[in-house]
C-alpha cells in the first residue's frame, strides 16, 4: 500500500546578496544539508531592476558539485575553463558538472522586464568528486511538457513522467526535476521513490501539499516532504506553479566552503590551496 508523504518542514526563502552584488532569495543552503541531501542549495533570483543583477557572478571556481540553472525569464551569458560560452534564455537550462574543478562566470544581460530563474546545487558522491568536468545547455524546445490530467501540465527537466523523459539523463545522482502548473482547484498526485528526499518550491499561486488541506502554501515558500511513496497537491483559487525536485541521498560527510564542496576538511583545504597556486584545473 502506498504512503503519501507528509510535510516535514516549511521554509521561507530569505533575501541575500551573492556574486558581485546580485540580489536574490536563498531558499535553502548550508544549514539544511541533512534534510535535503543530495541537494545543497537553491537560489531564486527575480527582479525587473537591472541594478539588482547586472554585476552578475564573475569568474569563480567550483569543485565537487553539479549546478543547475533554470531560466524562466531573461538571459544569462556564461563562459568556462572548458571552453564553453553562450547565452541561456527564457525556458533554457544549464547543467554544469564541476567535478575535479571548473572556473566559470555567469553574467545576466540587461533585459526589458523581469529577470527570473533558479540555481540548484546537487552534491557529487565521493567517488565522483574528481570526475572530468562537463557542461550542457538545454534549449527550452528540448524540454517536454506533458498534460497528465485536466488542468495539470508538467515540464520535465530530468526524470520521467508517464513514459516521457526529460532531456538531462546522464546525471550522477538520481534526480527528478519538474516544473508543475495546476489550474485553480485542481488536484495532482505524483509517485516519488521511497527513501528519496523531495521538496516543492512555490513559484506562483498557492496550494496544499498534504492529504489534509490545512496549511495553504504561498509563493517563495519551500515544502520539505517526509518519506513515503507519493505526494499529493491541490491548488487554490489562484492556481499553482511549483518546482518539484527529488533525489537519492548520498549519506556522506559534507565539507563545504563557498563554491567548493568536498567530503573532508583536508580535501577542502587542498582545493583552495590549488586554486591560489594556479593548479586547480585538472581537466585537459
Amino acid at each position: 500500500m502506498s504512503k503519501v508523504r507528509k510535510i516535514g518542514k516549511i521554509l521561507k526563502s530569505h533575501p541575500t546578496i551573492e556574486g558581485a552584488g546580485v540580489h536574490l532569495k536563498r531558499v535553502f543552503g548550508y544549514h539544511q544539508v541533512p534534510d535535503l541531501d543530495p541537494f545543497l542549495l537553491l537560489d531564486h533570483f527575480g527582479s525587473d531592476n537591472p541594478r539588482d543583477y547586472i554585476l552578475g557572478f564573475p569568474w569563480h571556481p567550483h569543485r565537487g558539485i553539479e549546478t543547475v540553472t533554470y531560466m524562466l525569464e531573461g538571459e544569462v551569458e556564461h563562459g568556462d575553463s572548458i571552453g564553453n560560452s553562450g547565452v541561456i534564455k527564457s525556458g533554457d537550462v544549464q547543467w554544469m558538472t564541476a567535478g575535479s574543478g571548473i572556473i566559470h562566470q555567469e553574467m545576466p544581460k540587461q533585459y526589458q522586464g523581469l529577470m527570473m530563474g533558479f540555481q540548484l546545487w546537487a552534491n557529487l558522491p565521493a567517488n565522483q568528486k574528481m570526475m572530468e568536468p562537463r557542461y550542457r545547455d538545454v534549449n527550452s524546445k528540448q524540454i517536454p511538457e506533458v498534460s497528465v490530467s485536466d488542468g495539470v501540465k508538467i515540464k520535465i527537466i530530468s526524470g520521467e513522467v508517464e513514459g516521457t523523459k526529460g532531456p538531462v539523463q546522464d546525471i550522477i545522482v538520481d534526480t527528478e526535476y519538474l516544473d508543475v502548473t495546476l489550474e485553480e482547484t485542481t488536484e495532482f498526485e505524483h509517485e516519488i521513490q521511497s527513501g528519496y528526499k523531495a521538496f516543492a518550491y512555490v513559484i506562483d499561486g498557492n496550494g496544499y501539499f498534504a492529504e489534509k488541506k490545512v496549511d495553504i502554501i504561498n509563493p517563495e515558500n519551500l515544502v520539505v516532504f517526509g518519506d513515503g511513496d507519493k505526494v499529493t497537491v491541490a491548488s487554490g483559487l489562484k492556481g499553482l506553479r511549483f518546482l518539484l525536485v527529488s533525489g537519492k541521498p548520498l549519506d556522506e560527510p559534507v565539507a563545504w566552503y563557498g563554491p567548493i564542496v568536498m567530503n573532508t576538511q583536508e580535501e577542502l583545504d587542498l582545493a583552495f590551496e590549488e586554486y591560489h597556486k594556479g593548479t586547480f584545473i585538472k581537466h585537459k
